[in-house]
Parts: structure tokens; C-alpha cells; sequence
């Protein structure tokens, strides 16, 4: 079994020794897993601070809540990688970035990436047009935002991180719907759509339980379930991700995800 999104210090500062990744060994081995993909958030590292210009300029939450966790450099990363990169574990493990795409930087942010060779890179969507729609803090925003027009939104901007051909794969396809909020209108071609994207750019997405795992609010174990199906029904690749935000996650409903592709 795979788990390919989890998290190593996600924001939470300190730095990286080989005790604490050690953990994630354990962990992973305690779950049954034989692989693990490693990986932190671009919002982490200061070297990305150009990329997210669009999102600080939005409000002041959004300034504040980044000014506080971007705070390290992706060089301590890649130097911990590369102490450990060529050492046999009981896990196999990938490095990685989980890399927000906005649109308005995606020029400097390919210029970014260019510069350092990760095992796999994971985008995602956590931004329409400046707007981060999945923070718990900025929920009430939802109730003044046409639903429709933001996953029309949310979906070009997905179709378009795909074209970009800069990642391996694509997190938590359909976190858009975090707070329970769904369109009047029907999503299958929607869906299609972005299934032919990511098989043209070869790119796997994830069915994460990351929503279920992450917010407090009932939620969904996996992708939607039409989307899935529409996955499946193109021969698009899925891997399954747990969207560990602690140790302790690591692996956590992978079993029960990887059932729903058997399905």
C-alpha cells in the first residue's frame, strides 16, 4: 500500500533530524504501508514568497495567517534530503513539495520549481482568484459567493494546473467541497474534462481522505463519488493519499480508500 501525501513538518516550524523522520518509518510500517511520498507546502518556505503575492493582497487574515507560517527555507529541506535520499528504509520514500497553483504567478512559480529537483510535486487548489475558500476562520465568506460561479472557477483553474506540465500529480481533486456547499448544475463533463487533462499530462490524482481527516465538520471518505467514477471510467491514474497533517496520521484510512478503487 501507498500513502502519497504526507505531510513531514507541515508549518509547524522546528527542523529536520532523523529521529522525527524515523517516525514517519514507524508509523508507515504500523499501518502496512510500503511506500510513503514526503512532502511540505510551498506556503512553508520563503523562497516561494513571490508566488503568493495574489493571496497576502487579498485581505489581512490571509496576509497574516501566511507571514506566520512562511517562515522556513526549502534549502534545510533539501539538505535533510540529501543526507537520507540514498539510505535503504523498511518504507520506501519519496520527497516532494505540495505546490499551490495561482494562476496569476504560475510564471514565477515554474521559474521556482526549475530550480530544484523533487522526487514528485503535487499541486492543488486552495485559491480562487485570491480567495483561500477551505479556511475555517473565513467560512462565513461562503454565504455572500454564487456556488456555481466558484466551482466553474475552481475547476478552470484546476484544468489549467494540469496544462501547466509542471506536476506529478493532483491533490485532493474536489476539496471544494469542504463546507458542504455543491452546485445547481451537473459535473460530470466537468469531470471528464479533467480526466482527459490529467492522463494527457500524466499526471495520478489523489483519493484522499484528507477532508474527513482534517476539518471537524462530517465529510466524505475519498473523491466524490461520480467523480471516481468518472476516473475510473477514463483510465486515469489514482493514488490514494491520507493528507497526514501529523505523524500519527500517516496511513490513516488508506485500507478503506484503496477499497473504493476495487469497487
Amino acid at each position: 500500500m501507498r500513502d502519497v501525501h504526507v505531510h513531514f513538518l507541515h508549518d509547524g516550524g522546528g527542523i529536520y533530524t532523523r529521529e522525527f523522520f524515523e517516525g514517519f518509518i514507524i508509523a508507515a510500517q504500523s499501518t502496512g504501508l510500503d511506500e510513503i511520498y514526503l512532502l511540505e507546502h510551498t506556503h512553508q518556505f520563503l523562497e516561494f514568497e513571490k508566488v503568493y503575492a495574489p493571496i497576502k493582497n487579498f485581505n489581512a487574515y490571509q496576509r497574516d495567517w501566511l507571514e506566520r507560517r512562511m517562515t522556513g527555507s526549502v534549502e534545510s529541506y533539501l539538505r535533510f534530503i540529501e543526507a537520507v535520499k540514498n539510505e535503504n528504509f523498511p518504507v520506501k520514500v519519496k520527497f516532494g513539495l505540495e505546490v499551490c497553483y495561482i494562476p496569476e504567478t504560475c510564471d514565477e512559480l515554474a521559474n521556482r520549481l526549475s530550480e530544484y529537483d523533487f522526487d514528485f510535486l503535487t499541486g492543488s487548489v486552495y485559491w480562487i482568484d485570491g480567495w483561500g475558500f477551505d479556511h475555517p476562520k473565513t467560512k462565513d465568506l461562503w454565504d455572500g459567493v454564487d456556488v456555481d460561479k466558484a466551482y466553474r472557477r475552481y475547476y478552470e483553474i484546476m484544468n489549467e494546473l494540469c496544462e501547466s506540465g509542471l506536476f506529478t500529480g493532483l491533490a485532493h481533486p474536489d476539496s471544494i467541497k469542504c463546507f458542504g456547499r455543491v452546485p445547481r448544475y451537473d459535473l460530470t463533463e466537468t469531470y471528464h474534462e479533467l480526466a482527459a487533462l490529467l492522463n494527457k499530462f500524466g499526471m495520478y490524482a489523489e483519493n484522499s481522505g484528507g477532508l474527513k481527516s482534517n476539518y471537524s465538520s462530517p465529510q466524505e471518505l475519498g473523491m466524490d463519488q461520480k467523480m471516481l467514477g468518472v476516473f475510473k471510467q477514463n483510465g486515469v491514474a489514482i493514488e490514494t493519499a491520507s493528507d497526514a497533517h501529523k505523524q500519527s496520521d500517516t496511513g490513516k484510512n488508506i485500507r478503506e480508500l484503496e477499497e473504493m478503487l476495487k469497487k
